[in-house]
């Protein structure tokens, strides 16, 4: 019996790097088209496309895709999600995996491996995908959000500094990690019951997720669960500027 689970894509047509960025072209086709693909390869059972613009939404409906249009005022693609799960009736026990418009190169096995993640969860209404950190540099790369696991697999904190910081092994200007502390990179890759998102839409935002930077810093602040599965490796980096465009189009276009 396959696992049924939804996938929705947040796409706003905003963007202060790279305006319109779901439609820009890509090796012949607009962006969202490529995720849209890699959402199909998931096996999913429904997408939708959760946008604010008429453009990005006839653009997905000429793709053979479905979409809605969402309010405008969200302040994050987990309340955009929220508001789709809402439109559509979903039901509280239902998974939905938020794929965001600019990653294109997602490997479709993430999102079913999040949802089954969640799927097989008592405790946490979400899950979310960790990588093992190789590269010691990578470990002090505030672009690199690190993330610490308890002893069952659930999140016990995010955050952009070194963690757990090696007293001794490091200093403020790097270091090398010592002993066997595995180092996780989180992937912004989750999967959420609707029962968790109606809950998560009725909490203030936290000081620690606009001290991080962290949206997720939220679930943890209000004393929820964030299961966290372990891939092999995190995806290549989505697209947030120029020079990403050219090397996603490069990648797509097998070069």
């Amino acid at each position: 019996m396959s696992l049924g689970f939804k996938v929705v894509i947040p796409a706003r047509y905003g963007s202060t790097r790279l305006p319109g960025k779901p439609l820009l072209p890509m090796a012949g086709r607009p962006m969202i088209a490529h995720v849209l693909a890699r959402a199909r390869e998931s096996g999913a059972e429904h997408i939708v496309v959760a946008t604010d613009d008429l453009r990005i939404l006839q653009s997905v409906q000429a793709l053979g895709g479905q979409a809605v249009m969402t309010r405008a005022d969200h302040l994050s693609g987990t309340e955009r999600i929220a508001e789709v799960a809402a439109l559509y009736g979903w039901h509280d026990s239902d998974i939905i995996v938020n794929l965001q418009g600019d990653e294109p190169l997602i490997p479709p096995a993430y999102l079913s491996a999040v949802a089954a993640a969640l799927a097989g969860q008592q405790r946490a209404g979400v899950a979310t995908l960790a990588a093992a950190i190789t590269d010691p540099e990578e470990i002090f790369n505030p672009n690199a959000v690190k993330v610490v696991l308890d002893q069952n697999g659930y999140a016990l904190y995010f955050s952009r500094a070194p963690i757990p910081w090696q007293r001794g092994a490091f200093t403020l200007s790097g270091g090398q990690p010592s002993g066997k502390q595995p180092y996780y990179r989180h992937i912004g890759l989750y999967a959420y019951s609707v029962a968790f998102l109606n809950r998560y839409c009725h909490w203030s935002a936290a000081l620690l997720e606009s001290v991080e930077a962290l949206e997720q810093l939220r679930i943890l602040w209000h004393g929820e669960a964030v299961y966290v599965h372990i891939v092999e490796a995190p995806p290549a980096a989505g697209v947030d500027t120029q020079e990403d465009l050219l090397r996603v189009e490069r990648a797509l276009a097998g070069g």
